[in-house]
């Protein structure tokens, strides 16, 4: 389903001066209205932030736990990165994207419009169905589970890949309840409840971390590997009891269906098929890298996925929290084409604004500064410094992308609000096979050209995905564009956050060499905050208004003044 925004000519007809002082007064009513939005979406986005901040801190400490244990440069590493993808594809998938996408966008206009009777029977209809398919998707996966390893891990053979099979089979009931409790977020984003939702993932992690230190001091790591993965399924169980009562809360009436029929039911399904592909590209685009890196030696499929932790950091705490915060509004908004494409277009490219001030940091702070983050986070026990590098790698490519995917995935925000899943979809097939064909090419050609040891075609894959993000983006804002009007991000802007970025590189750079002997905590004790400061320092000076926006909220947060 799409709906197609045209704007109207704005040339002036005969009587547009009769109808200015009217046109005047509209004017400043819906500015009036869009700027109180923008603080209640601005709350809600801050609320998304914090709720993945606490998630992603719970999550890299289960990753330094794991690390650990497995290290990098071994099969178990490799065997539980590889496995421990297809939860983590469909939780993402689920969770951060499609189901929110394709479920919030129809439920949130239906309370816009104040028919709550059919928003309830909406949120039991798709419970219902998502039950039913749950069920069938667990069943498939575990019987299907070599057929997949084959697909996902070509690359595995022997005990490598038996090991895989074996964890797969574990992890697949959780990865049900992990679908169920994307339906939870879904109902609880759409009534602005943010933070529950996206902290919910902190009781899976903390299962997690805590089996692993039970079992890890006395386990060897073959074994041990296995516990962990029921630690995952137990951690899922919570991450979908600890949603359950605040929902059922809000739809007190709840009563679980199997109502293919509804029309606003058949919407969201429609609407499914193309937002898993479109919003999912990231995903999808991760699944193929670490097919191609299953070919590489041992170690490339551990240090792709410890690298994508960290790289995916940003795009979930500002991206997401602030697209997520977006959608509800963007959905809700009505009148005529002109009036919404206003919304749309000063929605966005506040957005967009707040999105590049964070991303283009993170980016830089990747390429110049990523040895002191990842040794920070993971050196420790069997992970080493060499392994350190070798993760830098990873998230140096990455950086290449970060702005790109992180603004175009609210750029696809703006076409679910319309809800137009089909461009989005257009662009992502087009992003995939661009993925494909230069990871290929950035992994087993490219290191044979230089003249470096192959193990090292694992970084050219995470900046060939890059490469294929900006083409996704600038096909996005031009075809969003054509349909609401331009949102541009100014170059002045960014300019000023590249400059500032860099310039705090340097320094962090320089205090890298001076303390580069200490422990590596202290090393990133010292240098991360002082990059920190200096870009927002940095910022200010330039007179960037979200600097000190951010900081007045971090104070206010804290009860202070700036």
């Amino acid at each position: 389903m799409q709906v197609r925004i045209r704007i109207p000519n704005r040339r002036k007809s005969a009587g547009s001066d009769r109808a200015a002082p009217e046109q005047t007064a509209a004017a400043v009513a819906t500015a009036q209205t869009e700027r109180a939005a923008a603080r209640r979406t601005g709350g809600g986005s801050s609320r998304v932030a914090a709720g993945i901040l606490v998630s992603r801190i719970s999550g890299l400490i289960r990753e330094r736990v794991i690390g650990h244990y497995f290290g990098v440069d071994s099969v178990v590493a490799d065997a539980f990165r590889a496995a421990i993808r297809i939860p983590n594809l469909l939780a993402n998938l689920f969770g951060e994207g499609v189901l929110s996408a394709s479920f919030v966008t129809v439920y949130a206009k239906l309370r816009a419009r104040q028919q709550d009777e059919d928003a309830d029977d909406l949120a039991a209809g798709v419970f219902g169905i998502l039950a039913l398919l749950c069920s069938v998707l667990v069943t498939l996966g575990v019987v299907s589970t070599p057929y997949l390893i084959d697909f996902i891990a070509p690359g595995f053979h022997g005990y490598k890949r038996d090991l895989t099979i074996h964890i797969v089979r574990i992890l697949f009931p959780g990865t049900g309840l992990l679908v169920m409790s994307a339906w939870c977020l879904g109902v609880l984003n759409s009534h602005r409840r943010f933070l529950l939702s996206y902290a919910a993932p902190v009781a899976l992690n903390a299962a997690i971390i805590a089996v692993s230190i039970y079992f890890g001091r006395h386990v060897p790591e073959d074994p041990l590997v296995l516990y962990v993965a029921w630690g995952y399924v137990a951690g899922s169980v919570l991450q979908f009891l600890v949603q359950l009562p605040s929902v059922l809360r809000l739809l007190p009436h709840f009563r679980p269906a199997l109502d293919w029929h509804s029309e606003h039911v058949r919407t969201v399904m429609q609407n499914f098929g193309p937002i898993f592909v479109s919003r999912g590209v990231v995903q999808i685009s991760s699944y193929i890298d670490q097919m191609i890196a299953s070919n590489l030696p041992t170690g490339a499929v551990a240090a792709l996925g410890y690298g994508q932790v960290i790289s995916i950091l940003p795009v979930s705490l500002f991206s997401m929290s602030i697209s997520a915060a977006e959608l509800p509004a963007l959905s809700s908004a009505i009148g005529n084409e002109e009036e919404v494409a206003a919304t749309l277009r000063s929605r966005l490219t506040a957005g967009l604004r707040r999105i590049a001030f964070f991303i283009i940091p993170s980016a830089v702070a990747f390429l110049a500064l990523g040895d002191v983050l990842v040794a920070a986070l993971y050196q420790t026990g069997r992970f080493q410094h060499a392994g350190s590098v070798y993760v830098w790698s990873v998230i140096a490519g990455s950086a290449i992308g970060l702005l790109a995917t992180s603004l175009g995935r609210l750029y696809s925000s703006g076409f679910y609000a319309l809800l137009d899943t089909r461009t989005p979809l257009r662009f992502a097939i087009i992003r995939v096979a661009l993925t494909t064909a230069l990871g290929l090419m950035f992994a087993f050609w490219v290191p044979r050209w230089l003249g470096i040891e192959q193990r090292w075609g694992v970084a050219g894959l995470t900046a060939s995905a890059g490469i294929a993000g900006w083409v996704e983006f600038t096909l996005l804002r031009h075809a969003l564009g054509r349909r609401i009007g331009r949102t541009p991000l100014p170059v002045a802007f960014t300019l000023k956050l590249w400059s500032a970025a860099v310039l705090a590189a340097a320094l962090g750079y320089w205090l890298k060499t001076v303390v580069e002997t200490a422990h590596p905590v202290v090393v990133a004790a010292v240098v991360l905050p002082a990059y920190g400061i200096v870009y927002f320092a940095v910022a200010a000076y330039a007179g960037i208004p979200e600097s000190k926006n951010t900081l007045s909220a971090v104070f206010r947060g804290l009860r202070l003044k700036l």
